[in-house]
C-alpha cells in the first residue's frame, strides 16, 4: 500500500486540497500500476515559521520580499 506525503505551506483550500489527492492519487496509479483504493495521500501543513532554507525560515523569507516589493 504506496503512501505518498506532501508537506505543504497552510492556505490551501479543501477543494484543492481534494483536488491534489485525486490527482496524486490518479497519477500513481497510472505511472505504478495498481488500484487507487491501496493509494493513501498525506497532505502535512507546515508553519512557514517552521521550514528553513539557507539558514532563514521561510516566514523570514516570506516577509523580507513582501518589504522589497
Amino acid at each position: 500500500m504506496p503512501l505518498i506525503t506532501v508537506e505543504l505551506f497552510p492556505g490551501r483550500t479543501t477543494e484543492k486540497k481534494r483536488e491534489l489527492i485525486k490527482a496524486l492519487t490518479d497519477t500513481y496509479v497510472e505511472v505504478c500500476g495498481g488500484k487507487a483504493q491501496a493509494v493513501t495521500i498525506l497532505l502535512k501543513e507546515v508553519d512557514p515559521g517552521d521550514w528553513g532554507v539557507a539558514g532563514k525560515s521561510y516566514a523570514e523569507i516570506i516577509a523580507e520580499s513582501k518589504v522589497q516589493a
